[in-house]
């Protein structure tokens, strides 16, 4: 202890100048930027608000349901409505009456959108029901599914992507990024009857378009070509299009911003594609030569490898 006491006072001066050479730190003009655990406690109430029953300790009943519904409503919007303002107003480095008018719009209306997005996570569902033989039961699904998780975080999030909210819907995928190992940027664009099965390593980019009825596996990425450029392609079709009805297998990359995925198509594991497939293709890698020598017991046992 002495020994870090000895030192103390010179860690924080180099610190103190740190935290003095870089508008990082600290806020700016007196400015909050939006807190981090406060949406993600947020996004557990927006799922425990969609799917009634499944999360957290309230157990609503079809009688209760509009009291629970409309409890949950006004709470939510009350903790959200706050940290839209304090992103617009860190992003803009003021707040104003502009900037409160913006955030109690984005709020409202991303509320309103509520029961869209209720039906259109029930189709996922569905979909996963469908695609997935080990499914058992949309409960099951519904509780347990890492896959559903991220696209229920995504469709959140994206609502407020679309209405330029700064930072928070960042915030929101990237939680789901760290629960479910499945990273989908806020801005892609998706459509229903989207599934994703076991879901570990994919990559979804901001400026993905995906139809609907959509299956993608582990390891799928969906991504940009060189990017070393950096902000400069901010806002710039960078990712690919996958029209409706394709499936894509493990671990294939599917890249660029003109690369589209034909309509009814299918891309099998471990594809490179960085040019646009036709509809109704059958994208598949050449099967390596699987070679087998026949060791001989002998030479096994010579080996050491049988002990």
């Amino acid at each position: 202890m002495s020994h870090f006491n000895d030192h103390l006072d010179s860690i924080v001066r180099q610190l103190q100048a740190g935290y003095n050479s870089n508008e990082l730190f600290f806020n700016k003009n007196g400015l909050e930027h939006p807190n981090p655990s406060e949406i993600i406690d947020i996004l557990n109430d927006f799922r425990q608000l969609l799917f009634p029953g499944y999360f957290g300790t309230d157990q609503p009943t079809r009688t209760s349901a509009p009291y629970f519904a409309g409890q949950m409503l006004h709470s939510i919007y009350e903790r959200l409505y706050p940290q839209i303002r304090a992103a617009l107003a860190y992003q803009e480095g003021a707040r104003s009456r502009s900037v409160e008018l913006r955030a109690e719009e984005a709020a409202a209306e991303l509320m309103a959108e509520l029961p869209r997005l209720q039906k259109l996570l029930l189709i996922d569902v569905e979909a996963a029901l469908n695609g997935d033989p080990a499914a058992g039961s949309k409960e099951q699904i519904i509780l347990s599914y890492p896959g559903l998780r991220a696209i229920f975080t995504y469709r959140i999030a994206h609502e407020l992507y679309i209405r330029n909210i700064p930072y928070i819907p960042r915030i929101m995928t990237e939680h789901a990024h760290s629960r479910t190992g499945i990273d989908i940027n806020s801005g892609a664009t998706i459509g229903e009857y989207f599934f994703i099965d076991h879901g570990t390593g994919v990559v979804i980019g901001e400026t993905t378009n995906i139809g609907n009825n959509v299956k993608i596996y582990q390891g799928v990425t969906l991504g940009a070509l060189s990017t070393r450029a950096g902000l400069k392609l901010a806002g710039k079709k960078r990712h690919p299009t996958i029209e409706d009805d394709v499936t894509i297998y493990s671990n294939a990359s599917v890249l660029g911003g003109n690369t589209i995925i034909g309509r009814g198509s299918t891309i099998g594991g471990s594809a490179f594609i960085t040019s646009s497939i036709p509809p109704f293709s059958r994208v598949s890698m050449k099967t390596p030569e699987l070679t087998v020598d026949d060791f001989g017991e002998k030479e096994y046992e010579a080996s050491g490898e049988s002990k």
